[in-house]
């Protein structure tokens, strides 16, 4: 049974930071792709960023390219989101998701790919 715990969200003013975390338990942390989504209530639940099983690679959505980074710790079981130069548009719900299979490599933007999520944690910015 895989876990996903996120914490650091919380309320920020334009321009700020943010660092948000996600525990993981229940597989082989460092097998599998990682990534973060974000959820506005009433629209779907968008892509962030992604990074490979390794660590190697990492993706963007265009929205927060620059901004924010997305890395891990296999050895913490742990990958989080950098979030710097925050807008008000970046307020959401953000979750983190564990990839379906291991050792997949390329971008992995689609929730569909995804089948451990967390529950999520409330990001807001203040203009």
């Amino acid at each position: 049974q895989v876990q996903l715990v996120e914490s650091g969200g919380g309320l920020v003013q334009a321009g700020g930071s943010l660092r948000l975390s996600c525990a993981a338990s229940g597989r082989t942390f460092s097998s599998y792709a990682m990534a973060w989504f974000r959820q506005v209530p009433g629209k779907e639940r968008e892509f962030v960023a992604h990074i490979t099983w390794g660590g190697g690679s990492t993706y963007y959505a265009d929205a927060v390219k620059g901004r924010f980074t997305i890395s891990r710790d296999n050895a913490k079981n742990t990958v989080y989101l950098q979030m710097n130069s925050l807008k008000p548009e970046d307020t959401a719900v953000y979750y983190c998701a564990q990839d379906k299979r291991p050792y997949r490599v390329g971008l992995r933007n689609n929730q569909d790919q995804y089948d451990s999520w967390g529950q999520g944690t409330q990001v807001t910015v203040s203009s």
